[in-house]
């Protein structure tokens, strides 16, 4: 594994660093061996040990985790974006959550992660007609990681959904790139409406835990939610928002939100 180490790293610097990374945890923890072996060492590439640790967390006896594994190689195996925005998801998490130590911390323990790349696959169905296969993925997710993302939404790459517990997005939504959020989070619409009705993110969002962004509004580029906001309207690009209904406080405070992921309102009009 030692002489391989620079090869992959040289092709897959993400994955290269994950196996490095896996040798050393097997020998600082032997008991868990025969975790890492099965869900990273024995994989040749990163897609492999998604589409393994996908089928293994989402099987259940309705569907095998054979049929499942089958599923995620044929979705990897056809579509280069997703393990893209696999490993864009994990380095963001990776530069954004302070709990967050190693590459391979992500991909074999953090739920919000997981239940991302299961959504992507699910989506990667929806785009296909396979409807029903997208609600069992999206169902099993939920059940498995408390996340219940449609697989209608569109999101984008460098993701990162902290702590994950009872996140929420609806049919309708969009998320841009390098949008950071927290758990308890809503992404949902106001009332029975079946068409547009839920809410457009745009890039370097950062989403405060506990915060409903309700309706078909749009939240600019680069603005803040404050955590327990309920957001009704349209939110400017770099601002900040809090309260409830949420009103502007402030700017966003730096160029970057979600990845400085500074939720204080010191910077903003009534904060600290």
């Amino acid at each position: 594994m030692a002489e391989m180490r620079p090869k992959i790293a040289a092709v897959d610097p993400v994955w290269g660093r994950i196996c490095a990374e896996a040798v050393d945890a097997v020998r600082d923890e032997p008991l868990l061996g025969a975790l890492i072996h099965a869900g990273l060492l024995h994989h040749a590439t990163m897609e492999r040990a998604l589409a393994y640790r996908f089928s293994l967390k989402l099987a259940s006896g309705e569907m095998s985790e054979q049929i499942l594994r089958e599923i995620a190689d044929e979705a990897y195996g056809s579509t280069a974006e997703l393990g893209v925005a696999a490993r864009a998801d994990l380095v963001a998490v990776f530069e954004r959550d302070p709990a967050c130590h190693r590459f391979l911390q992500p991909i074999l323990f953090f739920k919000g992660y997981q239940a991302l790349q299961a959504y992507r696959i699910a989506h990667w169905l929806w785009q296909r007609g396979r409807r029903d296969m997208a609600y069992f993925v999206q169902m099993r997710t939920s059940e498995m990681f408390g996340v219940d993302i449609h697989p209608a939404a569109r999101i984008g790459k460098a993701v990162m959904i902290d702590h994950a517990h009872s996140i929420v997005i609806g049919e309708t939504a969009v998320v841009g790139d390098n949008v950071s959020m927290l758990h308890s989070v809503t992404l949902g619409g106001t009332g029975k409406e079946e068409q547009d009705r839920h809410p457009k993110i745009g890039d370097g969002v950062l989403i405060g835990a506990g915060a409903k962004v309700l309706g078909n509004i749009k939240v600019g580029n680069n603005s803040r939610i404050a955590a327990g906001s309920v957001v009704l309207s349209d939110v400017p690009p770099c601002k900040t928002v809090a309260g409830v209904p949420a009103k502007i406080v402030g700017e966003a405070g730096c160029d970057q939100p979600s990845v400085k992921m500074d939720h204080r309102l010191k910077n903003c009009a009534g904060g600290e």
